[in-house]
């Protein structure tokens, strides 16, 4: 799935403004599914509506600009039906943290113990942002998807705690770091 899809999927939900649409796609509940970058999404919007799968009218706002709202087309609506019975890419996985963890044998063993600590309070966090999401949206298929992301969630949490020695006994003794940096 690409931007372009992504805001039909977002437009499929109902009509909605480009800031909302980046909203969604990069920090709300579709930021889950697709990267999509700021820069990416006004122009796939410009293509789609160049294609006739969405519609766009502009609302004028007392004291504010002017916001351009956005819906699907019914052949928009066909088109993101017709994306879903294409074969899925591979899921990605970036993590900072991993990038982290893969030269903690060169760090300190106190910031390698930090980081993960670090790391599993943002995983306590996002896990408990997930829950709270799950009470909000009673769509059965909401509710699988947010169970899914607490599944994968959880397990890192629980693979953190688990080996977490190992990742701190691979690092340098805080000793050996300090009189390294002498």
């Amino acid at each position: 799935m690409n931007v372009r899809n992504l805001c039909l999927a977002i437009l499929h939900d109902g009509e909605t403004t480009g800031y909302q649409i980046r909203k969604s796609s990069t920090e709300g509940e579709y930021a889950y599914f697709v990267d999509a970058s700021y820069g990416s999404i006004y122009p796939a919007l410009a293509r789609l509506e160049n294609d006739k799968l969405v519609t766009s009218r502009v609302e004028q706002q007392e004291g504010r600009p002017a916001k351009k709202v956005y819906s699907i087309t019914p052949l928009g609506r066909e088109i993101f039906h017709q994306s879903l019975f294409e074969i899925l890419d591979d899921d990605v996985f970036r993590s900072e943290f991993l990038l982290f963890a893969r030269f903690a044998p060169q760090l300190p063993a106190s910031l390698v113990k930090q980081r993960i600590n670090e790391r599993l309070e943002k995983l306590d966090s996002e896990i408990t942002q997930l829950k709270e999401a799950k009470a909000e949206r009673p769509s059965p298929s909401d509710q699988w998807i947010i169970d899914y992301g607490i599944t994968c969630l959880s397990a890192a949490h629980s693979h953190l705690i688990s080996h977490m020695g190992e990742l701190i006994n691979m690092a340098k003794s805080d000793t050996t770091s300090s009189q390294a940096a002498e």
